[in-house]
């Protein structure tokens, strides 16, 4: 494997498949297969996932609510995927640990940084709930956090599509996938990667960042592998 302990941000979108809300059961199975594959492989997996899948803090802000508050409730979100993450792991025989940066000892440990890097150093893998444990910073931020404390060679974005375009696909039929960019051709092109927080922090301590599609079976192994898949982004 090409990495030695990696970091896996996935949205909570990802998780509905093609729900319009909730977990796709068949989904959070696929994606506990590769991850297996991938701990088998020897390389220390942690994760940190999303909640819009249940509910997105910024359209909470946006329909009225306190921005604050709309964000603890995203939290909460994430706490509920990183459980359901947790059971499919298990069921495919890899042992997992949730940690939540808000306190709920009675389904989860707090998040401590040198016990998450224990539990990884026995070939478990840590999923990271409640984000950071602040409003206002998304769950790539959080991402990015998680990865230079545990000292993480990589942060895998794993999305919907196969890589960073100019544009948006879906939209613009024109649209050119780029394969390697810097960190700064993300953050003053402004391309929807992730938010530009989250890119400081890789590129302030040099983390490079992988996006490809998670849909592809596959295709953790294959980024955890070091192969040629979707767009890296680096100095």
């Amino acid at each position: 494997m090409a990495y030695a302990r990696a970091l896996l941000k996935l949205s909570g979108e990802a998780l509905m498949g093609d729900q319009g809300y909730g977990i796709d059961p068949a989904i959070v199975q696929s994606i506990a297969e590769d991850v297996a594959k991938v701990i088998e492989g020897g390389t220390q997996l942690a994760i940190v996932v999303g909640g819009g899948n249940i509910f997105r803090g910024l359209k909470g802000s946006a329909a009225g609510m306190d921005r604050a508050t709309a964000d603890y409730v995203g939290m909460l979100a994430t706490v509920m995927n990183a459980i359901t993450l947790q059971d499919g792991l298990e069921r495919a025989g890899i042992p997992t640990r949730v940690q939540t940066a808000i306190g709920m000892q009675e389904v989860a440990e707090p998040y401590i940084r040198r016990k998450a890097i224990r539990h990884l150093e026995k070939g478990r893998v840590v999923v990271f709930g409640a984000g950071c444990g602040n409003p206002f910073f998304t769950t790539d931020t959080t991402a990015a956090l998680r990865a230079a404390e545990i000292n993480a060679d990589v942060v895998f974005k794993a999305t919907k599509v196969d890589g960073v375009y100019d544009k948006d696909p879906a939209v613009h039929a024109d649209a050119v996938k780029q394969e390697h960019l810097t960190y700064q051709q993300v953050l003053s092109g402004e391309l929807a990667v992730m938010d530009s927080t989250a890119i400081a922090l890789c590129k302030d301590n040099n983390i490079p960042i992988v996006v490809f599609n998670l849909f592809e079976p596959g295709n953790i192994g294959k980024a955890v592998a070091g192969e040629p898949i979707g767009s890296r982004i680096n100095n």
